[in-house]
């Protein structure tokens, strides 16, 4: 920024965003800086992301958001909502990312890790380390939010293009208004983004989300590397057969499971969530589990921003407990302080899941094409004990660098 609060323009200069100023009209549910603090439960989950995504969307959105693909070097457009369309003069050589399952969608077609992110501690780039030649340095990535979200932290990472979805900052978070989101898309770079992770927003109904691949697909065109996203596209049709194939054919015979937010590792009560069409359900879904608390009378945490105790949790017993919060541990490390503590625990010990040694990882609140991968496998073989590897990590390697 300039003294008299202009800003000097470099590579900003190429990139344009037509659809940026209509967006006013566009933003579903945008009511200036009436966005809710984050306090008590809700500082939980700002802290953790709302996991509840959705996997579907109208066949009209389908047919009005192709992207349209030019040759390098040429202008560009892509269209996605709520941010409508966004033109490109050049291909992003930087940007910002909302949360884990963007950045791993920028990791899985091959281009450098976005510069920030809204929690670096909820982006798990420990999920790389199975793929070949593939990693992520997070020490110099930047926490977007910080006990809020500061213009000045746009200004600062100076990105080519913010995937984040605008509507999350005016209705999630206090100080953000629709003249901020047009500064920093005049000044700074277009937003282009949908909050996929999310279906427990009221503002997010008035406009279409996306499935974990429809979005992929979007950010492969802004990065033009449509190649990349079709060629993921095809080895999760191949991982999708694989994955049906360890899941028993009858319904009974799939565990009913409770996935709760434990907070530490001798948690006393959770977060409940029931399992809906998020992408940070997707490995569930896939698995064809059976949810333990959607026919009961607990309230989904999105919803009722409730806990519930042990003495509830045993009411229901599931057969799998899924715990979230923990991905930063190894399966041992969990299992040496998180499940131990269970097993020690006077209610606890008495769950079902406890006592049969099924008490697991829950998976990320985030996921993209390749996370998603790693954390469906590894469902598979603690559900189902299927064996061996689901999905080749060499080919992911090669698709990621180029190599296909």
């Amino acid at each position: 920024m300039t003294s008299d609060g202009s800003r000097s323009r470099t590579r900003r200069d190429v990139l344009k965003a037509s659809g940026v100023l209509a967006t006013t009209g566009l933003l579903a549910g945008c009511s200036g800086g009436s966005g809710e603090g984050t306090t008590g439960a809700d500082a939980t989950e700002s802290a953790t992301g709302t996991e509840a995504a959705t996997e579907s969307a109208t066949e009209s959105t389908a047919e009005t958001e192709e992207g349209t693909e030019e040759s390098a070097g040429e202008s560009y457009s892509v269209t996605m909502p709520p941010v409508g369309t966004v033109e490109f003069d050049s291909v992003p050589q930087t940007w910002v990312a909302n949360n884990g399952s963007w950045a791993d969608m920028g990791v899985a077609l091959g281009v450098e890790p976005p510069k920030g992110v809204w929690l670096t501690s909820r982006y798990h780039t420990q999920y790389y380390d199975e793929i070949p030649n593939v990693s992520v340095d997070k020490s110099g990535m930047v926490d977007l939010y910080s006990d809020g979200v500061s213009k000045e932290v746009f200004y600062q990472l100076d990105g080519d293009v913010h995937v984040i979805d605008p509507n999350f900052l005016l209705n999630r978070y206090k100080g953000w208004e629709q003249a901020d989101v047009d500064e920093i898309s005049q000044k700074v770079a277009p937003f282009f983004g949908n909050s996929i992770f999310s279906r427990g927003y009221e503002w997010h109904k008035d406009y279409p989300y996306l499935t974990l691949y429809e979005a992929f697909e979007k950010l492969s065109q802004v990065f033009q590397r449509q190649d990349r996203y079709e060629a993921f596209s095809s080895l999760h049709e191949q991982f999708q057969s694989n994955v049906a194939s360890v899941v028993p054919s009858a319904k009974s015979d799939r565990p009913a499971v409770a996935v709760l937010w434990a907070t530490g590792d001798e948690p006393e009560s959770f977060l409940p969530y029931v399992i809906s069409e998020g992408t940070s359900f997707k490995q569930w879904r896939d698995l064809k589990v059976r949810d333990a608390l959607a026919e009961t009378d607990v309230k989904d945490f999105h919803k009722s921003r409730g806990k519930i105790d042990y003495e509830t949790l045993l009411e229901i017993d599931p057969d799998v407990l899924l715990l979230r919060g923990h991905e930063s541990k190894t399966a041992q490390e969990f299992q040496n302080t998180v499940v131990q503590f269970m097993k020690d625990h006077q209610t606890a010990s008495a769950l079902t899941a406890v006592q049969n040694g099924d008490v697991y990882r829950g998976g990320p609140l985030y996921q993209g094409p390749i996370s998603n991968l790693v954390v469906t496998e590894r469902g598979a073989k603690d559900l189902y004990g299927a064996e061996g590897k689901l999905f080749d990590r060499q080919r992911v390697s090669d698709i990621v660098n180029g190599n296909f």
